[in-house]
């Protein structure tokens, strides 16, 4: 049986003595580190308030509650925000370095998602690898937030992303398209066609399927490259599907037809880009680590609704990339929260040159 002693709130009186001396200079005691106010919130208790709000996505008033009759330590939502604001006030440090190393790797994640903020739509941007995390959130969607970001402006490796159009504006990085969406997208074609007959969209899967496995055996099996006749096959396969399906629906009479007409074209002509993890296999097939990253953003809004102001969103975004890259690393979350209240921001080692 494990169970909890009963939990209560020390709380220590600092008396600050001071002495006027007879010239009416004044000298007060210094009071002790983290003593900062008449009435202050030690490490311990500034950590498990960013913990709930921002890793466990509590609304502040639900963590002033939590707080309340958990420990006893009755506060109010504005020292919540107060708190939660000075621990992600204490990361830039972090959030430079984050945004360098990932500029700086050979490859890269990016996405982005809506964000309600002030009652708006606004958008929560990620760009990652498997061992950073950065976050930002942006009134825009397109090219104006990822130059604010910046780390696509200074990025030369190969950005794994889904076909959203700003990102192909940077020619400096090559580019991988997410083989999952495009997926979903012919499972749509193939859902729309009549029972029974052969798909285009059906074959197309499955050869994106199939060439995701070559790579996978051929990488458990330490090999650094696919079997080029399998993989031949498997690209002659994919083409003759594109090209089918772009000459069904040639016609686009309609606005489905046009949709997957569109989708028929952008296999053909980004042929290179949608199958480069055959090729390299540091890059992944798929965005759905940048998209396990991001998701936090879209749970934190389904658990306690939209953000009040930008200032407060940029914060939960400030903090989540920072609990996001210490679980990368094996770190408890809760464990980096008091280094972070103590002064003792946990940085992460560089990336090996």
């Amino acid at each position: 049986m494990f169970d909890l002693p009963p939990v209560r709130a020390e709380v220590t009186e600092h008396q600050l003595v001071e002495r006027e001396c007879g010239c009416g200079q004044r000298t007060r005691a210094v009071a002790p580190a983290g003593a900062v106010a008449p009435a202050c919130y030690g490490s311990r208790v500034a950590a498990v308030i960013v913990f709930l709000y921002a890793g466990q996505f509590l609304s502040k008033q639900r963590t002033a509650q939590a707080l309340a009759e958990l420990f006893g330590i009755p506060l109010s939502s504005g020292t919540v925000a107060a708190l939660t604001a000075r621990a992600a006030g204490k990361l830039g440090g972090f959030l430079e370095r984050a945004r360098r190393q990932i500029a700086r790797s050979a490859v890269a994640g990016f996405d982005e998602t809506g964000f309600r903020v002030e009652g708006r739509l606004a958008w929560v941007h990620c760009a990652r690898t498997g061992t950073y995390t950065l976050l930002m959130v942006h009134p825009r969607r397109g090219k104006q937030a990822m130059e604010a970001m910046g780390v696509l402006p200074a990025f030369g490796g190969v950005a794994v992303h889904d076909a959203w159009p700003p990102y192909d504006g940077y020619a400096s990085a090559a580019h991988q398209l997410c083989c999952a969406h495009a997926l979903r997208e012919l499972q749509a074609v193939t859902d729309t066609a009549p029972g029974g007959q052969w798909c285009w969209a059906t074959q197309a899967a499955g050869v994106l399927s199939a060439m995701q496995k070559l790579v996978s055996q051929a990488a458990a099996r330490g090999q650094d490259a696919v079997n080029p006749a399998a993989l031949a096959a498997q690209i002659h396969a994919y083409r003759s599907a594109a090209v089918i399906g772009a000459s069904q629906t040639a016609a686009r009479n309609g606005k489905l037809m046009r949709k997957h007409h569109a989708l028929a074209r952008r296999l053909t002509d980004r042929q290179d880009d949608y199958l480069r993890f055959t090729r390299d296999f540091r890059v992944p097939p798929d965005s759905n680590g940048t998209e396990q990253d991001i998701r936090m953003a879209k749970l934190r809004q389904k658990v306690s609704g939209c953000l009040r102001t930008m200032a407060g969103a940029g914060q939960f975004c400030a903090i989540r990339s920072y609990l996001s890259t210490a679980a990368k690393h094996g770190l408890g979350l809760f464990n980096v929260l008091i280094m972070l209240a103590e002064g003792r921001l946990w940085l992460p080692p560089p990336a090996p040159a």
